[in-house]
């Protein structure tokens, strides 16, 4: 054999040996609880990871920006209704939880659970991430491995990380990077986040092992993707499944609506069928960061390879007109009842954009009293058992605080507007003492007192 074939095996050897105790190295320390792992973003989908690493005996490194969520952190309370401040407690007796992004250097995983919002225009907005690399990059080392859990467009991990940082490493050899959908839901009990299917992928196929390997530890089961855009593809199909089908039904409903039928009566109907029919229903449009967001990350990427996503686009439409189907269904009770709108008194029950959570974000509800208040309907109160003692202000400096519900209260209100239907609302209670009810969650039956919107 030549010498120079010689020194290339050689040299390629040495580069399987790497791996292959690089490989064992990270996989005993898995084994062994000797891992430490870092969190960076510490909210809904961040802190519940964070306990579950935690709860399994391992240190965590929690990061945030937000010295406001730090500090109540560190001082044992959880900002988050639904974890109570015992799992707070035991995340600070197996780690710490800092701004300090230098740290970083002491964790061997790390995971990034940053927000991705959208833009103005409806454009993906990734700065999260961006900002995220931009404050770890010069703490990162070798060996580490880093999984993305935000959610984006496929392309993104790759993009803007293993393109990045390629340079520096060699990743799949010496750096490891996986990416992992979220798929936390809201109001699922955290205890139990263990059970949901773990969707993973790796830049290469050594870093797909390591990160299905990490996983595994906390996980009932996961599931492999062949490559990272498939993974990241495959969140995006979640969301847009449910989108389109919430967007399919509300459109049912504005056109059982117009023809003076009960949406709710007719899907009860339609669901005994055994096969071929899954049943959604109608609410206030759609809320929450992934459902009403994460659709656009596609939408944006096909829009960029020359496709047109219509479903996407036409189901985010329809979600955005049932808020103005809602208040037309306020004013046309208003008229009906000869209420002039600037003396109406409107109650909206459930703050929330989903029942029995604390979680305002791209909320209906304060949708839909920006879109009241704008129109001279100003004398709003709300109520809301997941965010009763918390002082609701927007940017029309409406600042109030919920109120609790009584008998003289309820009837004290000319419309009564159930958007939330919470399991803590008394019902019986409030449907005795309303004058009147417009239910947008199917919660009664339609009669003299109750409307459907």
């Amino acid at each position: 054999m030549p010498p120079c074939l010689k020194n290339v095996n050689r040299t390629w050897d040495q580069k399987i040996k790497y791996i292959y105790m690089t490989t064992k190295k990270i996989i005993k320390d898995f084994s062994n609880r000797k891992t430490k792992i870092g969190v960076i973003g510490l909210g809904y989908v961040g802190l519940p990871l964070a306990i579950l690493f935690a709860k399994k005996g391992f240190k965590v490194f929690g990061f945030d920006t937000d010295i406001k969520k730090i500090k109540l952190l560190n001082s044992k309370k959880s900002p988050i209704e639904r974890i109570p401040d015992s799992h707070t407690r035991l995340l600070l007796k197996k780690g710490e939880i800092s701004d300090n992004f230098e740290k970083i250097t002491n964790c061997d995983v790390v995971v990034i659970c940053v927000p991705t919002p959208l833009k103005k225009n409806i454009d993906p907005d990734i700065s999260f991430i961006k900002n995220t690399m931009s404050l770890i990059k010069n703490h990162l080392r070798k060996n580490q491995i880093l999984i993305l859990e935000s959610t984006s467009y496929p392309g993104t991990t790759r993009e803007e990380f293993a393109q990045k940082l390629n340079k520096r490493f060699k990743i799949g050899v010496n750096f490891f990077i996986g990416f992992s959908s979220e798929r936390i839901n809201p109001g699922f009990n955290e205890n139990n986040i263990h059970k949901i299917p773990k969707v993973v992928s790796g830049y290469s196929k050594n870093c797909l092992n390591l990160v299905s390997k990490f996983y595994n530890l906390f996980f009932q089961k996961v599931v492999k993707a062949s490559s990272l855009e498939v993974a990241e593809f495959s969140k995006l199909l979640e969301n847009i499944y449910r989108s389109v089908n919430i967007g399919f039904i509300n459109e049912m409903k504005l056109v059982a609506d117009k023809m003076n039928l009960d949406i709710f009566e007719i899907i009860k109907v339609a669901k005994t069928k055994p096969f071929g029919f899954r049943p959604f229903h109608p609410g206030p449009g759609i809320g929450g960061h992934c459902i009403p967001i994460d659709p656009h990350y596609l939408y944006w990427k096909a829009k960029k390879k020359g496709i047109s996503a219509k479903f996407i686009k036409h189901s985010a439409e329809i979600n955005l007109k049932v808020i103005s189907f809602i208040k037309s269904k306020i004013l046309e009770l208003l008229k009906k009842n000869k209420i002039k709108k600037n003396n109406a008194k409107i109650l909206i029950l459930g703050m929330t954009y989903k029942p029995n959570i604390d979680d305002l974000r791209e909320s209906g509800s304060v949708n839909l009293m920006k879109r009241l208040l704008k129109d001279n309907i100003n004398k709003i109160q709300w109520s809301d058992p997941h965010f009763k003692n918390r002082i609701l202000i927007d940017k029309f400096n409406y600042n109030t605080k919920g109120i609790n519900l009584t008998p003289k209260i309820l009837k004290s209100f000319d419309i009564v507007l159930l958007m939330t239907d919470h399991d803590k609302f008394k019902y019986d209670m409030i449907y005795k003492n309303s004058k009147r009810i417009i239910d947008c969650r199917g919660r009664y039956s339609v009669d003299d007192k109750v409307t459907r919107a």
